[in-house]
Parts: structure tokens; sequence; C-alpha cells
């Protein structure tokens, strides 16, 4: 809301400098034409009342003129004292902004050295920094590869794991193989057993024909 309203005033001084400028030593010229002239008629006429019937015509116009320079000196006279008050008014108050100024700089100096010494000090530790992202660099990309090289070392090993687990199951399974067989030709041993004890207990002298056992190992 404030910003369009120092923008309109921003533009109507530049506006008023730009018209005023080109009139502005017009302007003083005629002001001090104008209150010389206000002057000079002041003087005449304070000369006119107060010397026309003592004098003649022209010791009166010489003395009018005498007067009238008289007081034009003294009001110039009393203008180059109130200027040079103002100014040595201007002058002081120069002078302590001067001095509050120096003072500024002053400190905004020391302020300048003590962030230039900041400075120093971040950029060291800025290096040291830099230095150290470095080194974890190298040191993070020699993990990748380590990291790199323990994959397929791990992958070799599962293969590696794969493989003697299938051939433990393929032995074991050969095994079981092996063991049911066993128990087959045990179960049918007994089975024979038991039929010649049955048949010894009731005196019969026929025994049956046994089917010979192929490829029957014991362990």
């Amino acid at each position: 809301m404030l910003g369009w309203k120092s923008h309109v005033r921003a533009g109507l001084q530049q506006r008023d400098k730009a018209e005023k400028l080109p009139f502005t030593g017009v302007f003083t010229c005629l002001s001090e034409t104008q209150e010389c002239f206000e002057f000079r008629n002041q003087v005449l006429e304070e000369i006119h009342t107060k010397s026309l019937e003592k004098v003649g015509v022209e010791d009166w116009r010489q003395t009018r003129l005498l007067h009238l320079q008289l007081r034009e000196s003294e009001h110039l006279a009393e203008k180059l004292s109130q200027t040079v008050s103002d100014l040595t008014a201007v002058l002081y108050l120069k002078e302590a902004e001067i001095q509050y100024w120096q003072s500024r700089v002053s400190h905004y100096h020391q302020e300048a050295l003590r962030l230039a010494k900041g400075s120093k000090s971040l950029k060291s530790t800025l290096v040291e920094y830099e230095f150290t992202v470095e080194c974890q660099s190298k040191e993070l990309a020699s993990l990748h590869m380590e990291q790199e090289r323990l994959k397929e070392a791990l992958v070799q090993l599962q293969r590696e794991n794969d493989r003697l687990l299938q051939l433990w199951m393929d032995r074991r399974s050969e095994e079981a193989c092996r063991v049911n067989e066993y128990n087959n030709t045990q179960e049918r041993w007994h089975r024979l057993l038991r039929y010649i004890k049955k048949h010894k207990e009731t005196d019969k002298p026929t025994v049956p024909e046994v089917m010979p056992l192929s490829g029957t190992t014991h362990k």
C-alpha cells in the first residue's frame, strides 16, 4: 500500500524539480531585485521627509544619493553579517555531522576488521572441511568398491552354498533310498523266518522255495 504512494510522491518531486530547475536563478534574481527596490524606496522616503526642507534641491539630491549608498552599505553589511551567522551555524552543524559520521566510519571500520578476521577464520575452517570432505569422499569410494567386492563374494558363496545344499540333498536322498531298500530286505527276511518257524511248529517237512535276495547290503 505504501509502495505506490512512495512511487507517486517520487514522480511528483521529479516533475517539480524538472519544471522549477530552469527558473531557479530567475526567481532568486527577481527576489533580490525586488528586495533592493523596496529598500531603496523606503530609504528615499525617509530622506525625502527629513532633508527636503533643510537643504537645497541640488544638495538634497547629493545627500539623498550618499544617504542611499550608506543605507545600502549598512543593509548589505547586515545581510552579510546574517549570512556569516547562518553559515557559522551551518558550519557547526556540519562539523557535528562530520564528527558523527567519522565516529560511524570508525565503528564500521572496526566492524569491517572484525568481519575480516571472522572471514579469515571461516575460510580456514572451510579449507579444513573441504579437506575432510575430500578424504571422506575417497574413503566412501573405497568402501563402495569393497562393498561391490563383498557383494560379488556373497553371490559366489550363495551359489556355492546352493550347490553344496543340492549335493547334500542328493546324498541324503540316495541314503534314504538305501535305507528303504535295506528295511524292505529286513522285512522280507523276518517274514521268511516267521514262515519257517511256523512250519517247524506244525512238523511239516516241506519248505517253500525262497526267492534269492539280490543287491542286499548290510551296514
